[in-house]
Protein backbone atom coordinates (compact mmCIF):
# COMPACT_ATOMS: atom_id res chain seq x y z
CA UNK A 1 0.00 0.00 0.00
CA UNK A 2 2.88 2.18 0.77
CA UNK A 3 4.93 1.60 -2.02
CA UNK A 4 1.13 2.25 -4.22
CA UNK A 5 1.02 5.64 -2.90
CA UNK A 6 4.57 6.77 -3.55
CA UNK A 7 4.06 5.40 -7.00
CA UNK A 8 1.12 7.64 -7.20
CA UNK A 9 3.15 10.64 -5.81
CA UNK A 10 5.69 10.90 -8.01
CA UNK A 11 3.06 10.31 -10.96
CA UNK A 12 1.51 13.10 -10.10
CA UNK A 13 4.95 15.31 -9.39
CA UNK A 14 5.57 15.20 -13.08
CA UNK A 15 2.22 16.81 -14.04
CA UNK A 16 2.83 19.41 -11.12
CA UNK A 17 6.24 20.19 -12.54
CA UNK A 18 4.51 20.47 -16.10
CA UNK A 19 2.22 23.13 -14.80
CA UNK A 20 4.87 24.76 -12.69
CA UNK A 21 7.07 24.89 -16.45
CA UNK A 22 4.25 25.87 -18.41
CA UNK A 23 3.18 28.77 -15.94
CA UNK A 24 6.74 29.92 -15.56
CA UNK A 25 7.00 30.55 -19.60
CA UNK A 26 4.70 33.13 -18.97
CA UNK A 27 5.14 34.37 -15.74
CA UNK A 28 9.17 35.67 -15.30
CA UNK A 29 9.73 35.79 -11.54
CA UNK A 30 10.38 34.09 -8.13
CA UNK A 31 9.77 30.30 -8.73
CA UNK A 32 8.83 29.97 -5.22
CA UNK A 33 5.62 31.97 -6.05
CA UNK A 34 4.17 29.17 -8.35
CA UNK A 35 5.16 26.88 -5.80
CA UNK A 36 3.33 28.40 -3.18
CA UNK A 37 0.06 28.40 -5.65
CA UNK A 38 0.26 24.75 -6.61
CA UNK A 39 0.45 23.82 -2.86
CA UNK A 40 -2.57 25.76 -2.16
CA UNK A 41 -4.33 24.16 -4.96
CA UNK A 42 -3.64 20.92 -3.89
CA UNK A 43 -4.53 22.02 -0.08
CA UNK A 44 -7.90 23.01 -1.67
CA UNK A 45 -7.41 26.87 -0.39
CA UNK A 46 -6.79 30.19 -0.92
CA UNK A 47 -4.16 32.51 -2.18
CA UNK A 48 -3.85 36.25 -1.75
CA UNK A 49 -1.32 37.56 -3.59
CA UNK A 50 -0.09 41.44 -2.55
CA UNK A 51 2.26 43.24 -4.01
CA UNK A 52 3.06 46.95 -6.03
CA UNK A 53 1.93 47.26 -9.21
CA UNK A 54 3.01 46.27 -11.97
CA UNK A 55 5.10 43.08 -10.71
CA UNK A 56 2.56 40.51 -12.60
CA UNK A 57 0.61 39.75 -10.13
CA UNK A 58 -2.76 39.41 -12.77
CA UNK A 59 -0.11 37.62 -15.45
CA UNK A 60 0.47 35.50 -12.55
CA UNK A 61 -2.67 34.17 -12.12
CA UNK A 62 -3.90 34.00 -15.23
CA UNK A 63 -1.12 31.49 -16.48
CA UNK A 64 -1.82 29.50 -13.74
CA UNK A 65 -5.32 29.16 -14.04
CA UNK A 66 -4.78 28.37 -17.83
CA UNK A 67 -2.06 25.29 -17.17
CA UNK A 68 -4.82 24.03 -14.85
CA UNK A 69 -6.97 23.54 -17.62
CA UNK A 70 -10.23 24.33 -15.89
CA UNK A 71 -12.99 27.47 -16.49
CA UNK A 72 -12.03 30.72 -14.79
CA UNK A 73 -13.30 34.14 -14.47
CA UNK A 74 -11.79 36.65 -13.40
CA UNK A 75 -13.28 40.08 -11.31
CA UNK A 76 -12.36 43.42 -10.93
CA UNK A 77 -13.23 44.79 -7.77
CA UNK A 78 -14.33 48.44 -8.10
CA UNK A 79 -16.22 50.58 -5.25
CA UNK A 80 -19.62 50.29 -6.84
CA UNK A 81 -19.54 46.62 -7.23
CA UNK A 82 -22.70 44.63 -5.98
CA UNK A 83 -22.77 41.12 -4.22
CA UNK A 84 -24.84 39.87 -6.73
CA UNK A 85 -22.50 40.45 -9.01
CA UNK A 86 -20.21 38.40 -7.97
CA UNK A 87 -22.77 35.69 -6.85
CA UNK A 88 -25.19 35.66 -9.39
CA UNK A 89 -28.92 36.67 -9.00
CA UNK A 90 -32.49 36.09 -9.59
CA UNK A 91 -33.62 37.81 -13.09
CA UNK A 92 -37.23 38.19 -14.92
CA UNK A 93 -37.90 35.91 -17.90
CA UNK A 94 -40.07 37.76 -20.54
CA UNK A 95 -41.30 35.15 -22.04
CA UNK A 96 -42.94 33.52 -19.39
CA UNK A 97 -42.71 35.74 -16.66
CA UNK A 98 -41.05 33.47 -14.28
CA UNK A 99 -37.88 34.04 -12.14
CA UNK A 100 -34.81 32.23 -12.81
CA UNK A 101 -31.16 32.05 -10.98
CA UNK A 102 -28.53 33.60 -13.75
CA UNK A 103 -25.06 32.51 -12.10
CA UNK A 104 -22.55 35.37 -11.32
CA UNK A 105 -18.81 34.59 -12.46
CA UNK A 106 -18.16 33.30 -8.93
CA UNK A 107 -19.01 29.55 -10.46
CA UNK A 108 -15.89 28.71 -11.79
CA UNK A 109 -12.79 26.52 -10.69
CA UNK A 110 -10.84 29.39 -10.57
CA UNK A 111 -12.16 32.74 -9.57
CA UNK A 112 -9.32 36.02 -10.35
CA UNK A 113 -10.41 38.37 -7.75
CA UNK A 114 -8.53 41.90 -8.93
CA UNK A 115 -7.75 44.02 -6.62
CA UNK A 116 -10.29 42.77 -4.03
CA UNK A 117 -9.55 45.24 -1.23
CA UNK A 118 -11.12 48.02 -3.67
CA UNK A 119 -14.78 46.89 -3.17
CA UNK A 120 -16.47 47.68 0.14
CA UNK A 121 -16.81 45.30 2.61
CA UNK A 122 -20.51 43.97 1.64
CA UNK A 123 -19.26 43.07 -1.58
CA UNK A 124 -15.92 41.44 -0.22
CA UNK A 125 -18.14 39.26 2.24
CA UNK A 126 -19.92 37.91 -0.76
CA UNK A 127 -16.61 35.64 -1.02
CA UNK A 128 -16.57 34.39 2.45
CA UNK A 129 -19.51 31.47 2.01
CA UNK A 130 -18.16 30.30 -0.87
CA UNK A 131 -14.36 30.51 0.44
CA UNK A 132 -15.23 28.13 3.02
CA UNK A 133 -18.74 26.31 2.39
CA UNK A 134 -18.29 26.24 -1.65
CA UNK A 135 -21.42 27.32 -1.73
CA UNK A 136 -23.33 30.92 -2.23
CA UNK A 137 -26.78 31.75 -0.55
CA UNK A 138 -28.79 33.62 -3.04
CA UNK A 139 -32.29 34.75 -1.58
CA UNK A 140 -32.61 31.91 0.67
CA UNK A 141 -31.55 29.14 -2.01
CA UNK A 142 -28.45 27.39 -1.79
CA UNK A 143 -26.10 26.71 -4.76
CA UNK A 144 -22.96 24.56 -4.58
CA UNK A 145 -20.14 25.67 -6.42
CA UNK A 146 -18.01 23.20 -8.54
CA UNK A 147 -14.96 21.63 -7.41
CA UNK A 148 -12.14 21.95 -7.19
CA UNK A 149 -12.97 25.66 -6.25
CA UNK A 150 -9.78 28.13 -5.80
CA UNK A 151 -9.53 31.90 -5.35
CA UNK A 152 -6.38 33.95 -6.55
CA UNK A 153 -6.85 37.39 -5.06
CA UNK A 154 -4.71 40.51 -5.50
CA UNK A 155 -4.28 43.54 -3.62
CA UNK A 156 -2.20 46.57 -3.70
CA UNK A 157 -0.67 47.48 -0.55
CA UNK A 158 0.77 50.99 -1.12
CA UNK A 159 -2.56 52.67 -2.77
CA UNK A 160 -4.72 52.81 -0.05
CA UNK A 161 -7.38 55.67 -1.15
CA UNK A 162 -10.18 54.07 -2.29
CA UNK A 163 -9.75 50.58 -0.66
CA UNK A 164 -11.35 48.94 1.97
CA UNK A 165 -9.03 46.55 4.52
CA UNK A 166 -10.34 42.89 4.20
CA UNK A 167 -11.95 42.11 7.38
CA UNK A 168 -9.71 39.28 9.96
CA UNK A 169 -12.80 37.10 8.95
CA UNK A 170 -11.80 36.90 5.53
CA UNK A 171 -8.22 37.11 5.40
CA UNK A 172 -8.32 34.05 7.79
CA UNK A 173 -10.07 32.12 4.76
CA UNK A 174 -6.84 32.43 2.48
CA UNK A 175 -4.56 29.56 3.19
CA UNK A 176 -1.50 31.31 1.58
CA UNK A 177 -0.32 35.21 1.52
CA UNK A 178 2.27 36.02 -0.69
CA UNK A 179 4.54 39.43 -1.10
CA UNK A 180 4.98 39.34 -4.87
CA UNK A 181 8.09 41.45 -5.24
CA UNK A 182 10.32 43.04 -7.82
CA UNK A 183 11.86 40.35 -10.08
CA UNK A 184 15.64 39.39 -9.92
CA UNK A 185 17.88 41.68 -12.59
CA UNK A 186 18.16 38.33 -14.74
CA UNK A 187 14.19 38.08 -14.49
CA UNK A 188 13.45 41.48 -15.67
CA UNK A 189 16.28 41.60 -18.08
CA UNK A 190 14.44 38.66 -19.61
CA UNK A 191 10.84 39.86 -19.29
CA UNK A 192 12.16 43.02 -21.48
CA UNK A 193 13.46 40.39 -24.32
CA UNK A 194 10.25 38.59 -24.30
CA UNK A 195 8.23 41.46 -24.51
CA UNK A 196 9.14 42.55 -27.88
CA UNK A 197 7.82 39.38 -29.81
CA UNK A 198 4.25 37.85 -29.46
CA UNK A 199 3.53 37.47 -25.21
CA UNK A 200 3.40 33.92 -24.53
CA UNK A 201 0.28 32.08 -23.25
CA UNK A 202 -0.38 28.92 -20.87
CA UNK A 203 -1.67 25.80 -22.09
CA UNK A 204 -3.74 23.49 -20.70
CA UNK A 205 -1.57 20.54 -19.58
CA UNK A 206 -4.47 19.16 -16.99
CA UNK A 207 -8.04 18.97 -16.53
CA UNK A 208 -10.61 19.04 -13.68
CA UNK A 209 -10.83 15.21 -13.30
CA UNK A 210 -6.86 15.44 -12.93
CA UNK A 211 -6.99 18.36 -10.22
CA UNK A 212 -9.63 16.72 -7.89
CA UNK A 213 -7.41 13.35 -8.21
CA UNK A 214 -4.29 15.52 -6.98
CA UNK A 215 -6.18 16.99 -4.06
CA UNK A 216 -7.69 13.79 -3.09
CA UNK A 217 -4.39 12.03 -3.05
CA UNK A 218 -3.24 15.01 -0.89
CA UNK A 219 -5.65 13.43 2.14
CA UNK A 220 -3.46 10.15 2.04
CA UNK A 221 -0.24 11.82 2.88
CA UNK A 222 1.32 10.37 6.21
CA UNK A 223 1.69 12.93 9.10
CA UNK A 224 3.30 11.66 12.24
CA UNK A 225 2.00 12.55 15.76
CA UNK A 226 5.18 14.06 16.56
CA UNK A 227 4.40 16.57 13.69
CA UNK A 228 0.81 17.66 14.92
CA UNK A 229 2.44 18.24 17.87
CA UNK A 230 5.59 20.01 16.26
CA UNK A 231 2.73 22.42 14.55
CA UNK A 232 0.38 22.95 17.55
CA UNK A 233 3.91 24.15 19.14
CA UNK A 234 4.22 26.45 16.67
CA UNK A 235 0.89 28.19 16.81
CA UNK A 236 0.87 28.50 20.71
CA UNK A 237 4.34 30.62 20.43
CA UNK A 238 2.41 32.73 18.20
CA UNK A 239 -0.42 33.13 20.95
CA UNK A 240 2.42 34.14 23.40
CA UNK A 241 4.24 36.63 21.40
CA UNK A 242 3.91 39.78 23.65
CA UNK A 243 3.66 41.83 20.05
CA UNK A 244 0.49 40.15 19.29
CA UNK A 245 -3.45 40.45 20.06
CA UNK A 246 -4.57 37.26 18.46
CA UNK A 247 -2.35 34.62 17.18
CA UNK A 248 -2.67 31.72 15.33
CA UNK A 249 -6.41 29.92 15.33
CA UNK A 250 -6.85 26.20 14.89
CA UNK A 251 -8.00 26.88 11.62
CA UNK A 252 -4.51 28.32 10.96
CA UNK A 253 -2.87 25.14 12.50
CA UNK A 254 -5.05 22.87 10.49
CA UNK A 255 -3.85 24.80 7.33
CA UNK A 256 -0.52 25.02 7.75
CA UNK A 257 -1.02 21.07 8.32
CA UNK A 258 -2.72 20.76 5.02
CA UNK A 259 -0.03 23.24 3.36
CA UNK A 260 2.93 20.63 4.76
CA UNK A 261 1.06 17.33 2.97
CA UNK A 262 0.75 19.41 -0.27
CA UNK A 263 4.52 20.45 0.18
CA UNK A 264 5.25 16.80 0.42
CA UNK A 265 3.86 15.70 -2.78
CA UNK A 266 5.26 18.85 -4.68
CA UNK A 267 8.29 17.72 -3.88
CA UNK A 268 7.17 13.31 -4.58
CA UNK A 269 7.32 12.04 -1.13
CA UNK A 270 4.13 10.13 0.19
CA UNK A 271 5.17 11.92 4.27
CA UNK A 272 5.42 14.91 5.78
CA UNK A 273 8.54 15.87 6.87
CA UNK A 274 9.44 18.87 9.50
CA UNK A 275 10.90 20.92 6.95
CA UNK A 276 7.86 21.28 5.22
CA UNK A 277 5.98 22.81 8.57
CA UNK A 278 8.40 25.01 8.64
CA UNK A 279 8.99 26.39 5.24
CA UNK A 280 4.90 27.09 4.79
CA UNK A 281 5.03 28.55 8.57
CA UNK A 282 4.86 32.49 7.31
CA UNK A 283 3.04 32.47 4.30
CA UNK A 284 0.40 30.12 5.99
CA UNK A 285 0.30 31.76 9.17
CA UNK A 286 1.65 35.19 9.44
CA UNK A 287 -0.96 37.34 7.57
CA UNK A 288 -3.80 35.59 10.46
CA UNK A 289 -1.76 37.10 13.12
CA UNK A 290 -3.72 40.38 14.74
CA UNK A 291 -0.87 42.57 16.10
CA UNK A 292 -1.28 45.02 19.18
CA UNK A 293 -1.63 48.50 17.53
CA UNK A 294 1.45 49.81 18.73
CA UNK A 295 3.25 47.27 15.92
CA UNK A 296 0.62 47.32 13.65
CA UNK A 297 1.88 49.82 11.08
CA UNK A 298 5.37 48.43 11.28
CA UNK A 299 6.45 46.41 8.09
CA UNK A 300 7.35 42.80 8.66
CA UNK A 301 6.34 42.46 12.03
CA UNK A 302 3.68 39.39 11.21
CA UNK A 303 6.81 37.11 9.37
CA UNK A 304 9.07 38.34 12.07
CA UNK A 305 6.51 36.88 14.73
CA UNK A 306 6.20 33.27 12.91
CA UNK A 307 10.39 33.02 12.47
CA UNK A 308 10.38 33.94 16.35
CA UNK A 309 7.70 30.82 17.19
CA UNK A 310 10.09 28.56 14.68
CA UNK A 311 13.27 29.68 16.83
CA UNK A 312 11.68 28.62 20.09
CA UNK A 313 10.01 25.28 18.87
CA UNK A 314 12.00 22.57 17.91
CA UNK A 315 11.26 19.42 16.59
CA UNK A 316 11.94 15.76 18.70
CA UNK A 317 11.10 12.12 17.61
CA UNK A 318 9.28 10.83 20.44
CA UNK A 319 10.43 7.85 22.07
CA UNK A 320 7.60 5.75 22.81
CA UNK A 321 7.19 2.53 24.62
CA UNK A 322 6.97 -0.78 22.10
Amino acid sequence: MVDELSERVRAVKKHLDAVRQEVARVYIGHAHTIDHMLVALLARGHVLLEGVPGVAKTTLAKAFAEALGVPVKRIQFTPDLLPADITGTYVLSPRDGTFHFRRGPVFANVVLADEINRAPPKTQAALLEAMQEQQVTVEGDLFELPPPFIVVATQNPIDLEGTYPLPEAQIDRFLIHLDVGYPKRADEIAMLRAHHVEPATARAVLDTAAVLEMQQLVRSVHVDDDLYEFAVGIAEETRKDVRVLLGASPRATLGLVQAAKAASVLHGRSFVTPDDLQGFAVPVLAHRLVLKDEVDGDAGVREDVVRTALSRVSYRKAVRPA
